[in-house]
């Protein structure tokens, strides 16, 4: 692992190392992940706030829907009185208009004393527990206002609310029929009316009151509002200037107490429960969570790109090292380059030398056969590092190339004669297809190219082997050259690193024939690939070539 934080100094030396950078990047992606879960955590909160806010919204419209359910009441209430079917309508009204949706008036003990709206079993929400119980679409909402029930005001009491069924109404006397007149008292026709007997003697005096009283009870009605307020005056005087508290005033007045507390016990109005639809609600908490989710979508977005970046800009500062580090090993490999390429040159020198004086040995007729065929073997040694050395030189030296028309038929065929004594030694047969082109090259350096892809055929293949030079015009202007054998190939393990340096298959190869082919095929522009025969052997193809 390279670290990523280097110091160097004036002369290109590393000189400290710092911090490790897998410890650093890690630190960088767990900081990145808890500023997500902050930015998380920050929406979820708010989301919480939004749906409070929404229910206390919907607990104020609840508010004021029962504020307006109460006006409805007051309004219909008559002495303490409110006929069922009149408010029941009223309240279907006023639950078709917006969110409401039950309505249901309940007495002092939790009885339902009228009803408005959608159906609901009070039995199940257990009201009494809780002021508001929440479902899916919608809140249940117990009033807890009384709406009259002995309920006191400051010095004023506010009367009982009763809701009357339509078939019931207290304290009113059944209706009379009127009561037959006796025949007697009927006037004869034509003749003048039969007068009443006075309540009055005779004589115009006035009868005591003992005795206004037992006529007046005499005649005294069984039935009718007569008789009941006559009860009441009597039962007043009877009783005036004793202690009993008077009668209660908002009890009718053939009602007794026990009947009238129980009448208030069964439809006195003491409060009402509200469902209210909780849609509204629901889709503003739907939306705000959706949109708390984009959020928190784009903050993970925006995490993974600063994390991206910043894995990139760790990898794009380690590749700048290793550049910094290449460039250095580069100018010093150059610099050895330099200086092995002058050493060879200056080694070509004596071998010359040395050659040139094995060949006057083994010419001379003087010195014996043993000593002849020594002097052979000397100069063949020098031949063999000399082609080493060649072939190093043209390495190390980065070939310039001058691009100008040149004939690939002519550069084969020279190429060709050139190695006519080593394909006749092995009895190759030899072959070139493909048109007359023209290319765009230079011409030594395709000649390069072409002697050492096809000396390799040469010594790959075996005696009587074949070695192909095939050309081809492709699509536009492209030339495709390929050098064809039918050898044992190149072996799998080394197929990608055959065009490396000092890479070879044979036991006295140098490894830099392939090399120097892609050198000369990069400064060209051109490609060159290693491809398995169709029957076996090997195909260095070069791409690339430019048809004039």
């Amino acid at each position: 692992m390279i670290p990523a934080n280097v110091c160097w100094n004036a002369g290109g030396t590393e000189v400290s190392k710092t911090v490790d950078p897998m410890k650093r990047k890690w630190s960088v992606y767990v900081l990145l992940a808890c500023a997500w879960l902050l930015v998380v955590g920050w929406q979820a909160c708010e989301h919480s706030r939004v749906k409070q806010v929404s229910r206390e919204a919907l607990l104020g419209r609840a508010r004021d829907i029962s504020a307006s359910v109460s006006l409805v009441i007051r309004s219909q209430n008559r002495f303490g009185r409110i006929r069922q079917s009149r408010l029941e309508a009223a309240l279907e009204e006023l639950s078709k208009s917006g969110e409401l949706r039950t309505v249901i008036l309940l007495n002092a003990s939790g009885g339902v004393v009228a009803t408005a709206g959608e159906p609901m079993d009070l039995e199940r929400e257990r009201l009494p527990e809780r002021e508001a119980i929440w479902g899916r679409d919608w809140v249940t909402i117990m009033n807890l206002v009384d709406l009259g029930a002995s309920a006191q005001d400051g010095a004023t009491t506010r009367p009982a609310t009763i809701i009357l069924p339509e078939d019931e109404q207290p304290g009113m006397p059944p209706r009379q029929e009127p009561e037959r007149r006796d025949r007697d008292d009927r006037p004869e026709p034509g003749g003048p009316p039969r007068s009443r007997p006075s309540m009055f003697p005779e004589g115009g005096s006035r009868v005591s009151s003992g005795t206004m009283e037992s006529q007046v009870s005499d005649r005294r009605p069984t039935t009718g509002t007569l008789a009941v307020t006559l009860h009441a005056r009597s039962d007043v005087e009877s009783h005036r200037g004793s202690r009993r508290p008077p009668r209660n005033l908002d009890r009718p007045l053939r009602m007794s107490e026990t009947e009238y507390k129980d009448l208030l016990e069964r439809q006195g109005l003491h409060g009402f429960v509200l469902r209210m639809s909780a849609k509204t609600y629901r889709a503003e908490c739907a939306r705000d969570f959706w949109l708390r989710m984009m959020l928190d979508a784009l903050a993970l977005v925006a995490a993974a790109g600063v994390g991206m970046a910043w894995r990139n800009v760790e990898r794009s500062n380690r590749l700048q090292i290793r550049l910094l580090r290449a460039s250095e090993v580069n100018t010093h490999l150059q610099e050895m380059n330099v200086a092995a390429a002058g050493l060879a040159h200056e080694t070509r020198n004596p071998l010359n030398i040395v050659r040139g004086l094995a060949q006057m040995i083994s010419q001379d007729s003087t010195i014996s056969k043993e000593t002849r065929e020594k002097a052979n073997g000397i100069t063949e040694e020098v031949d063999r590092v000399t082609g080493r050395l060649n072939e190093f030189i043209h390495y190390s030296r980065p070939p310039e190339p001058r691009p100008a028309p040149a004939n690939i038929r002519t550069v084969v065929e020279e190429v060709e004669h050139a190695l006519e004594s080593d394909l006749s030694e092995k009895a190759i047969r030899f072959s070139l297809t493909g048109p007359d082109v023209m290319v765009e090259a230079d011409e030594p350096l395709l000649r390069q190219v072409l002697f050492n892809l096809m000396i390799n055929a040469i010594q790959a293949v075996d005696k009587e082997g074949m070695v192909e030079v095939r050309v081809a015009c492709q699509a536009g202007n492209e030339v495709l050259l390929e050098v064809r054998d039918n050898g044992p190939g190149i072996p799998e393990s080394i197929r990608t690193d055959v065009f490396r340096p000092y890479v070879t298959t044979r036991p006295h190869g140098t490894g830099l024939g392939l090399a120097v082919v892609r050198q000369i095929a990069q400064a060209h522009q051109w490609e060159v690939e290693y491809l398995p025969g169709e029957n076996g052997g090997a195909v260095f193809r070069l791409s690339g070539l430019t048809r004039i």
